[in-house]
């Protein structure tokens, strides 16, 4: 695991792309403050960059670095959450311009418990981008074995750890908090 958060790490520095388990399903990854890393990420899944994805945190420490004025109920949420739990906020700010949904200038974010993904984004010190590894409008592979080879091919580098695994993760429930804090929920 050492080896591979070592190498994800220099790619992402240098602006590139990983693959990379996280703690719902594979996912494509890069530096979520770099809008140029973000686009080779579209270009990858052959998708419209107005589609907004989610960033990954290694602690709710880190919300009020790149949301404005979080509220109260999103660190409840996330603290209490027994499952992986994505929790869209509005007044992104310091991540990349097409990380963000241009319509409420929201972003989705989930702070993991895997440990590979923590130990990735406590010493990137950054989020990370992470979208399912798929071409837009496929199904997203739950294993890495599902992965369409068009996708390994093109990122710049592909984690090792966990590519054995073939247990059915589940993507993460979805929920929006408004800066009222009244709450939507996208996905249970």
């Amino acid at each position: 695991m050492q080896n591979d958060i070592k190498n994800a790490l220099e790619v992402l520095r240098s602006g590139g792309v990983i693959l990379y388990p996280t703690d719902t399903i594979w996912g494509l990854g890069c530096d979520a403050t770099n809008h140029e890393a973000v686009k080779k990420i579209f270009n990858i899944k052959k998708r419209i960059d107005n589609k907004s994805v989610i960033v990954l945190m290694d602690n709710v420490n880190r919300l009020s670095i790149y949301v404005e004025d979080v509220p109260e109920a999103a660190y409840d949420l996330i603290e209490l959450s027994e499952k992986p739990l994505t929790v869209i906020l509005e007044g992104a700010k310091s991540l990349a311009y097409n990380v963000i949904n241009r319509k409420d200038n929201s972003v989705g974010v989930r702070v993991v418990n895997d440990k590979f993904c923590q130990q990735l984004i406590q010493r990137f010190k950054k989020p990370i981008v992470s979208t399912s590894a798929n071409i837009s409008g496929k199904i997203s592979p739950v294993c890495f074995n599902e992965i369409d080879n068009d996708i390994i091919e093109q990122v710049d580098y592909v984690v090792e750890y966990r590519q054995d695994d073939i247990s059915k993760a589940k993507p993460s429930g979805i929920i929006k908090i408004n800066r009222d804090s009244t709450i939507k929920i996208i996905r249970k």
